[in-house]
């Protein structure tokens, strides 16, 4: 469900037509960060309206899969090379939008100190694609305790 307040929806449905989709597909669009943390900086947006990670549970796994490998893929096609990016989510309170939305940023290791900050892995405001599908299984486990 498309919430007409939200930005992002606007973007994924293609309502926003200052917006750029760099690749489209059923489940998410890809487009350039506004505030770019390095050279090259996209988020996969989700189709589907979900609040932020915290709102989804182990069966979304293959969802976070699905959307780092369309991140990898449309990079691989703009040249860039896959052994410094950094994929990953943030988490509430720390978002700037409540649409789920994974960022892909590369060179990483061409980030400036502050952006080293904001989308530092394993901390409490960013997550990681890995660290995420980890957060969903033991979100998973620890409801079914």
């Amino acid at each position: 469900m498309a919430l007409s307040s939200c930005i992002f929806c606007n973007i994924s449905s293609g309502q926003d037509s200052g917006t750029v989709l760099e690749t489209e597909t059923d489940e998410f669009v890809i487009f350039k960060d506004i505030r770019p943390a390095s050279q090259h900086h996209y988020l996969a947006v989700t189709k589907q309206h979900f609040p932020s990670l915290k709102d989804l549970d182990n069966s979304h796994q293959d969802l976070i899969s699905r959307l780092e490998e369309g991140l990898r893929e449309f990079l691989k096609g703009q040249g860039v090379c896959s052994e410094d990016v950094l994929f990953g989510f943030h988490l509430p309170p720390f978002i700037s939008v409540r649409h789920l939305h994974m960022h892909a940023i590369a060179p990483r290791s061409e980030m400036g100190f502050l952006s080293r900050l904001v989308f530092r892995p394993s901390s409490v405001w960013f997550k990681t694609a890995d660290e995420a599908r980890l957060y969903l299984a033991q979100k998973k486990s620890l409801q079914s305790n």
